[in-house]
């Protein structure tokens, strides 16, 4: 085995290199203060009527295209969905429901029931109006016996009478009753804080039974009005749509907030090594998801501003620790896997230096995460530690565990003293990713342990997800990440009946913690935010998901786009985006 000082050398010459020539000069690798970056930006000039524009979706894989908030699965189908949005409630800077959205959120705690109240003269994008039935047929979708997504969870199943409808022994909802043509009733079995997150099973959305009804709920998927020709609420409406590649959309005259300032949007999917150039000759105005590894690239361009917010997102390191057993779905914890083993998955995660990575990858734009809590949470807690880089008390561990080698070749065997050979799955992206995974696996070689990549190279986007979700055994464990939502609750990635649970991991005291957390009596926040504390702790200890990174979002806009504003609270609105020129200024 080489050194890590040797490979870590290699790592900074590989990344010189590759910046270098990607963009002819070389890499500045101090750190950047992330609260320096502007939440907001006003340009010069005077604005013009109409215009189109022109959005890049920083992606190295085709995007699935699945256009329903039911259905969709991943944040770039989500990413273009959202100018299209079927969204029934804002938000404000705590993340909580406000009354200034389509529908008005009113909870009665003492009877389990919440009211659900839409805007009069509401229309869908093809003029016809939303009406009550449309909301409750979002529900009917997700709890349909049919139904082939991943959104009916405990989370759903806490509505009365969800459970008995999945299951085909009812026609209808029974804790769902429109009350008259504006106002539904939803009843549920319990009612928490996160109902006000748009958690406890109420859905935020509403889905066009007038177009989709016709429809059988198991073709939804592959229909063209998911796919081709959704109707929607948003402030546009979708024109075009090239499978994979692109979507164009058009101003939404419908739309309940006004039609919107410009004409049209393009939403096209660029590869992440071409980003910076498209960005530097002015063929977009904005590009999302940018990778924050390029900052360097875009940062002094003259027609770029940047903008930069914490993610409420975390990437993670995920054990294989079960199944899901699609017909009873539920998670399947098995106590025999490879990776069930805490001090082994607790050397994984000190064997990580993961703050080298952050500070000469990311400069200080990612950094170490302590918690499955991001910080732009209230409920985050700064003073936990994690698992700081520390080879030394991983091999210790590793000892204390039985694993030991036991025939001189570098590598420890497990405790039978068979090889022990740790497939890691990740997602391929832009060389430095590749650097960053070869970089880890060196760290675990450096404490003894053999990590070798599954399929043998980095794993496309789609087939990552599609390969993860179906727990291939070919995965031991995973890089992955989350991008929360507003709802804090962890029940919707970590419950029994979560399938999103990608490890499988279910124990007593984690269905005990997680229902503390969305109790009646976490309607204190005193008892909820302890209830997050304990959990933290319990996920930390049992190693079961290491946290990696709490990221910065960069947000790098075209200088012709007219004050613009990121703030989770007070952010420019589709609707008002206002353009300076006909094309992006290079």
């Amino acid at each position: 085995m080489r050194g890590k000082g040797v490979f870590l050398l290699l790592l900074f010459s590989i990344v010189l290199l590759m910046l270098t020539a990607c963009y002819g000069r070389e890499k500045d690798t101090s750190t950047i203060d992330i609260h320096s970056l502007p939440l907001a930006v006003t340009n010069e000039g005077e604005v013009i009527s109409g215009g189109t524009l022109k959005v890049a979706l920083v992606t190295d894989s085709p995007f699935q295209g699945i256009f329903l908030a039911e259905l969709y699965e991943d944040a770039f189908d989500a990413e273009i969905f959202g100018y299209a949005s079927n969204s029934l409630f804002e938000i404000d800077g705590d993340f909580l429901v406000k009354d200034t959205g389509i529908a008005k959120l009113d909870v009665h705690t003492e009877q389990n029931k919440a009211t659900v109240t839409i805007r009069k003269g509401i229309k869908w994008s093809d003029g016809q109006p939303l009406t009550v039935d449309d909301l409750i047929y979002s529900y009917e979708i997700i709890g349909h016996p049919d139904y082939t997504g991943i959104r009916y969870d405990g989370s759903s199943q806490n509505i009365v009478g969800m459970t008995e409808y999945h299951e085909g022994k009812t026609k209808t909802i029974s804790g769902i009753q429109k009350i008259n043509d504006q106002t539904i009733e939803i009843t549920f079995k319990k009612i928490t804080p996160a109902i006000y997150s748009i958690g406890d099973g109420l859905w935020g959305y509403a889905a066009p039974k007038h177009q989709l009804q016709s429809i059988a709920v198991k073709d939804l998927l592959s229909s063209e009005a998911v796919r081709k020709n959704p109707v929607t609420l948003g402030a546009f409406k979708f024109d075009k749509v090239i499978n994979g590649e692109s979507v164009q959309f058009v101003a939404n005259e419908n739309y309940y907030k006004g039609k919107p300032k410009v004409d049209k949007v393009v939403v096209q999917a660029v590869p992440s090594t071409s980003i910076s150039e498209a960005l530097k000759v002015g063929k977009y105005d904005i590009a999302t998801p940018f990778p924050t590894n390029q900052f360097d690239s875009v940062k002094n361009l003259m027609n770029v501003a940047i903008l930069g917010r914490p993610e409420m997102a975390y990437s993670y390191l995920g054990f294989k620790l079960g199944t899901f057993d699609t017909s009873k779905q539920i998670n399947v914890y098995n106590s025999l896997s490879k990776m069930n083993n805490q001090k082994l998955r607790q050397a994984i995660a000190y064997g990580m230096d993961i703050e080298t990575v952050t500070e000469v990858i990311y400069q200080g734009l990612h950094k170490r995460a302590n918690s499955l809590i991001p910080p732009v949470f209230s409920f985050y807690d700064v003073s936990l530690k994690g698992y700081a880089y520390d080879a030394e008390k991983a091999k210790a561990l590793l000892d204390e565990g039985g694993y030991i080698d036991t025939d001189g070749d570098g590598f420890r065997e497990n405790q039978q003293g068979e090889k022990l050979v740790i497939r890691l799955a990740a997602m391929a992206g832009s060389d430095v990713d590749e650097v960053i995974v070869a970089y880890y696996r060196q760290n675990w070689a450096d404490i003894g342990l053999n990590v070798e990549l599954t399929t043998g190279r980095l794993i496309e986007f789609n087939s990552f997800y599609q390969k993860v979700q179906s727990d291939d055994p070919e995965i031991d464990m995973f890089m992955a990440a989350w991008g929360t939502g507003t709802n804090p609750s962890p029940s919707g990635l970590y419950a029994k009946e979560a399938a999103f649970n990608f490890s499988r991991f279910v124990s007593g005291d984690l269905t005990k913690m997680l229902e503390d957390i969305d109790s009646e009596k976490s309607m204190m926040a005193d008892y909820r935010s302890k209830a997050f504390r304990i959990w933290q702790d319990y996920m930390d200890e049992q190693a079961i998901i290491i946290p990696m990174y709490f990221r910065t979002e960069i947000i790098p806009l075209n200088k012709r786009v007219k004050n613009y504003n990121v703030d989770y609270q007070n952010g420019t609105e589709l609707q008002d985006i206002e353009l300076t020129t006909n094309t992006p200024i290079q």
